[in-house]
């Protein structure tokens, strides 16, 4: 029995149970000594969250920072793995990320995409029963390669060393928007949640959570400071379309912890969006312009317009190959103006009461990055 992906397979044979140790090829690696125990699992009525630890990609980005302090709040054993410089523009040193997390939590640098440099998070002495993966990783562009890249090839390469290393769950962020799948980066990640499926499917011990939040609070922001300079808020068609229940960063962190120690998350795919009904860009204007005391003001711009852009892409992109990108950014675009992202309730924080912060505190912290689509 072997899971196959990326850079070869593994064999559940190679997995050296109570020893502590475990071999791929000539490499030897010590990865705690209680592999013996993994079946005891995450969910075992005696695990406490100080048994088990939590190896989180993606530590240092939008969810990725929250997911890890809520872990590290709990009582989990916390590993956060990150680059050298990380964040937006790679702005944040290794002190700054020490710094932004409990002193309890393990920092720990490598590249996601060299699987030696995976295979060092999970080389760690430990007296935890369970270790746990926790994916947060997500292309920053959604460009085709960088999709292909991250989304799959790089959270594969976690999955594989995480299960040699003798993690039994992984928790995966992945997005809603993949039930409707028309974008590179969507696709990739749903190649890799085959992956997932795949190897609990053959071993057993080995479980998994797929998360798929709506949408992030800080995704419908880019307008914010706009508006309350006093411009219109821009929308597509008559701002009825893409209607969606946002999810706060801090909601979606307690919603992914209780990946750990709730049995009904096991094995399963996840929506989940935040409470109250699903606004339209409309709707989420007039709650801005209300806040804001002022009457509200829009700019209609047709969805036909950006079918136009693309096509000129598309044909461009055929003569110039480096052209491929900007037409599955003009193709993300149209995406999320036309699409809903509605999922079942899930926390406390309101969109509204994100927008009085955001108007009263700036957008500290909420930068998109190459995400942005509206830019302040």
């Amino acid at each position: 029995m072997a899971f196959i992906g990326v850079g070869g397979g593994i064999g559940l044979g190679e997995l050296k149970a109570g020893k502590g140790v475990c071999e791929r090829g000539r490499r030897r690696r010590v990865v705690g000594p209680r592999m013996d125990r993994v079946d005891e699992g995450i969910y075992d009525s005696s695990t406490s969250p100080e048994d088990v630890r939590v190896v989180v990609f993606g530590a240092t980005g939008y969810i990725g920072r929250y997911v890890t302090t809520e872990f590290a709040n709990r009582g989990y054993q916390v590993s956060a793995f990150t680059r050298e410089k990380s964040g937006v523009k790679g702005k944040n040193s290794v002190d700054d990320v020490r710094k932004d997390f409990p002193a309890a939590v393990q920092v720990i640098t490598g590249n996601v995409s060299d699987r030696t440099s995976v295979a060092n998070a999970f080389d760690v002495e430990s007296n935890a029963k369970s270790t746990v993966m926790v994916s947060c990783l997500a292309s920053r562009s959604g460009g085709i390669e960088d999709s292909n890249k991250i989304d799959y090839h790089a959270t594969l390469n976690c999955l594989e060393e995480g299960y040699t290393g003798g993690a039994r769950h992984f928790i995966l962020l992945s997005a809603i928007c993949v039930e409707k799948p028309l974008l590179e980066f969507q696709r990739a990640k749903l190649k890799f949640e085959a992956k997932l499926q795949e190897l609990a499917e053959k071993d057993e011990s080995f479980s998994y959570s797929i998360v798929r939040p709506t949408a992030f609070f800080k995704s419908l922001a880019g307008q914010v400071k706009r508006v309350k300079d006093g411009s219109a808020y821009i929308m597509f068609g008559d701002g009825e379309l893409s209607k969606c229940n946002a999810i706060s960063e801090r909601d979606l962190a307690d919603f992914i912890a209780n990946c750990c120690s709730d049995p009904s998350k096991r094995n399963q795919i996840l929506p989940v969006g935040g409470p109250g009904k699903p606004v339209t860009p409309k709707e989420q204007a007039e709650i801005l312009f209300r806040l804001l005391d002022r009457e509200p003001k829009f700019s209609k711009a047709p969805i036909g317009v950006m079918d136009v852009g693309i096509s000129v892409l598309d044909f461009v992109s055929k003569l110039l190959p480096g052209a491929k990108d900007a037409a599955e950014f003009a193709r993300i675009g149209k995406y999320y103006a036309v699409q809903d992202m509605v999922g079942p309730e899930y926390g406390n924080d309101t969109l509204e009461d994100f927008f009085k912060d955001v108007i009263e505190n700036g957008l500290e912290g909420q930068e998109l990055g190459s995400a942005a689509v509206f830019s302040d």
